[in-house]
């Protein structure tokens, strides 16, 4: 018999508003420190032995994943200038190499690859399209790193330069480097930028770089411009050009798609502000499009109307589903023209503006929506429309703001990730590329549909199920994966996945509990699963496997629990609330110890995430209510799951000591959890697709096995 490894107790004292709470393993946030270290590995080694029975199953699904998956492939070709953008992968490399192509002249909006002038030997050449340029090869520059993340990645407006940003640490700070584009040499420019964020643009001269850096809690909180062709070490240093003292806001810079304004973009969780500048004049001042008030969030992008510089505005002052209204670029603060008012049944959540028509993103009915209109007439906008009951859509990969098409991502959990264009003058909605699916894949066999659960106040709770009809029957209960998130007004829509499918051709139930807290219908579902009405959260979520038990979809004994990150937080609440509901409970880097977090406004994040779970340093109603839900603090003595907690040990936004705490305090409860941590990993887990496939594989065995749907062996 295998015996878990026993994390040493070392009492620290945790006082506020008079409650004394005492925490035994506290002393693991100390990341330096080598018994925390030597614990993490013997955790892996515990993990590792436990699940040995499970290695043949592993790497089947492996197997399957990379089967499945067309590993010489190239994206669709974006247009940006006088140049088609993509990205290809080459079988055997773990990374993505980014390339251009010329186009053919200046009518020439025609991605360069098309169904009907492809073939599968065509597919498979890792040579990429005639004339092509390899701007950065993520292979080589990920070599002799055991992580490695693109962050920034931006191309001059004449096409020139390369500017990027890469992360070797999965701790989410990047090096900025620039590359030349004509021939001379990777080394021709001397610029290296350490310690950025993730966002980073050039200005449409070319002369400059606009970039944002963190501060010690993590928090992009500054905006620099930088002169190209210069070096921290010259005697002219880059430029402070915007500093956030407060400590609630994010900070981003961006473009308009027009290029005609450079943006600042200021967001906390629930008020934002917008600045713009003459992109002409770089080094002037950023103005403010609207000044912040409190609760009110707004997006701006630039259009022209009539020959006038205009800005459309999408916004929640006084609308909780947001609006649409049009002002002048030259007196944005002035009168308001009401494009999209306000609805209680659609959810507006954005708009993206070309030089003849703009794109309208929305949400009805829990689905997402695009609708077209022209400029001049948004007040009428034309939707797509779909066939399917259950998918998403989106726009996706539209830079150009000449271009006479939209760029459409479309898919659903039967339909392979699909790219379309959908051209305005002609309403035609022209397939461009469907992810491919090889070997052994049955997609009339997958049934896709929506229940309805209630919750204890009466709410209808949306599910969504997909599942192969051959091998599931409703009414007779099948092994059962329940995802949840509900946090940030997040929408868990319905995708595709490659690795699911191992899921499904076990005859698995893969669901999705669209709880409150989450944005599929609207802000006011958000609202009712944040702050102090959090609990509604998880009581979702439980009453989601209630419905699906009841109804015979599956059974107590053959239901797993799946979230990550917020959603971590959220299966680790409902195994102490319901532990009897699930055979098992996977949570991925999840916040399990949030109320120790949210009151030490030192960490990564910490005073940001107040406008999300409240404040609990300074308001004592809040530090009980988290106290209330905090799956660490709440462990007791019970029947759990098997429970899974995965993690990163560089992950900078759910720190590694989280689910570290949680198992040692689980395994007290007599818990049978398990530890794995990634130790060259972030937030996103492990890098390159296939150690990611490798890292999912392992998750899926697990889920398998303890859903019931494979022999344990143990």
């Amino acid at each position: 018999m295998l015996t878990p490894p026993v994390a040493a107790k070392k009492p620290t004292q945790r006082i506020h508003h008079g409650d004394v709470y005492l925490d035994d393993y506290e002393w693991m946030r100390e990341k330096e420190s080598g018994e925390l270290t030597a614990h993490l590995h013997l955790e892996n080694a515990y993990t590792k032995a436990r699940t040995a029975h499970l290695e043949l199953l592993r790497e089947q699904i492996f197997e399957e994943i990379k089967g499945r998956t067309k590993e010489t492939d190239l994206t669709v070709p974006v247009r940006q200038g006088d140049w088609w953008y993509y990205t290809r992968t080459i079988e055997g490399q773990q990374y993505a190499v980014h390339c251009r192509a010329p186009i053919a002249g200046p009518d020439d909006w025609r991605p360069p690859i098309l169904p009907e002038a492809r073939n599968e030997e065509a597919d498979a050449d890792p040579a990429g399209l005639p004339g092509e340029q390899i701007l950065l090869d993520d292979n080589a520059e990920a070599d002799g790193h055991d992580f490695y993340a693109l962050g920034s990645f931006d191309v001059s407006e004449d096409g020139r330069l390369l500017l990027y940003g890469i992360d070797t640490e999965g701790d989410e700070r990047y090096t900025l480097r620039i590359r030349p584009l004509d021939g001379t040499g990777a080394d021709a420019f001397p610029d290296e930028i350490p310690g950025t964020g993730t966002g980073a643009i050039f200005d449409p001269s070319g002369r400059h770089v606009f970039y944002t850096t963190v501060d010690e809690a993590w928090r992009p909180d500054s905006v620099w411009r930088h002169a190209v062709g210069t070096t921290p070490d010259d005697a002219t240093p880059d430029t402070l050009v915007f500093h956030e003292p407060d400590e609630r806001y994010w900070v981003g810079v961006g473009s308009t798609r027009s290029r005609r304004y450079l943006m600042i973009e200021l967001g906390s969780n629930i008020t934002s502000e917008t600045r713009l500048l003459d992109a002409a004049e770089p080094e002037g001042e950023f103005e403010i499009v609207w000044p912040r008030r409190d609760g009110v969030e707004y997006d701006v992008e630039h259009a022209v109307v009539d020959g006038e510089d205009h800005l459309l505005i999408v916004h929640n002052a006084d609308a909780v589903n947001f609006e649409l209204v049009s002002v002048a670029a030259s007196d944005p603060q002035g009168e308001r023209r009401t494009l999209l008012p306000h609805r209680s049944d659609i959810r507006l959540e954005g708009v993206d503006a070309f030089r003849d028509f703009v794109a309208i993103e929305y949400r009805r009915d829990g689905l997402s929506r695009v609708a077209v209109a022209r400029p001049d007439s948004l007040g009428d906008p034309m939707e797509l429309r779909f066939p399917e009951e259950l998918f998403s859509v989106g726009t996706a990969g539209n830079p150009a703001w000449e271009q006479p098409t939209i760029r459409l991502g479309y898919a659903s959990f039967v339909t392979p990730s699909t790219v379309y264009d959908y051209v305005v003058d002609t309403a035609e909605l022209r397939l461009l590329k469907q992810q491919p699916v090889l070997g052994d894949y049955h997609p009339a066999l997958l049934v896709q549909r929506r229940e309805w659960a209630q919750a204890g106040d009466g709410t209808r709770i949306p599910v969504s199920l997909v599942y192969r009809g051959d091998l599931v029957t409703p009414g007779e209960p099948a092994p059962t994966v329940l995802y949840g998130y509900g946090s940030y007004e997040a929408s868990m829509d319905p995708n595709f996945s490659i690795a699911r499918l191992s899921l499904l051709e076990r005859g698995i139930v893969f669901a999705i509990a669209h709880v409150r807290g989450g944005g599929e219908l609207g802000r006011l579902w958000y609202e009712n699963g944040k702050k102090l009405h959090k609990r509604n959260t998880f009581t979702d979520f439980i009453d989601c496997a209630t419905h699906l038990i009841d109804n015979g979809f599956t059974a107590c004994d053959r239901l797993v629990a799946e979230g990550g990150s917020a959603g971590g937080l959220l299966v680790g609440a409902v195994a102490n609330m319901a532990p009897r509901h699930f055979s098992g409970i996977l949570a991925s880097v999840p916040f399990v110890d949030p109320l120790t977090s949210m009151l030490d406004p030192s960490l990564p994040l910490t005073v940001i995430e107040w406008d999300e779970w409240g404040n609990p340093l300074h308001d004592p109603e809040v530090y009980a209510y988290m106290k209330s839900y905090s799956p660490l603090e709440n462990v007791h003595e019970t029947s759990y799951p098997r429970i899974l907690a995965v993690t990163s040990l560089n992950d900078t936004r759910v720190l590694y000591v989280e689910p570290a705490k949680w198992v040692a305090k689980l395994r007290e409860a007599g818990a049978d959890a398990l530890l794995k941590t990634e130790m060259a990993a972030g937030h996103g887990g492990v890098s390159g697709r296939y150690s990611a496939w490798r890292e999912r594989a392992f998750e899926l065995a697990w889920i398998i096995d303890t859903a019931g749907a494979h022999p344990s062996g143990e």
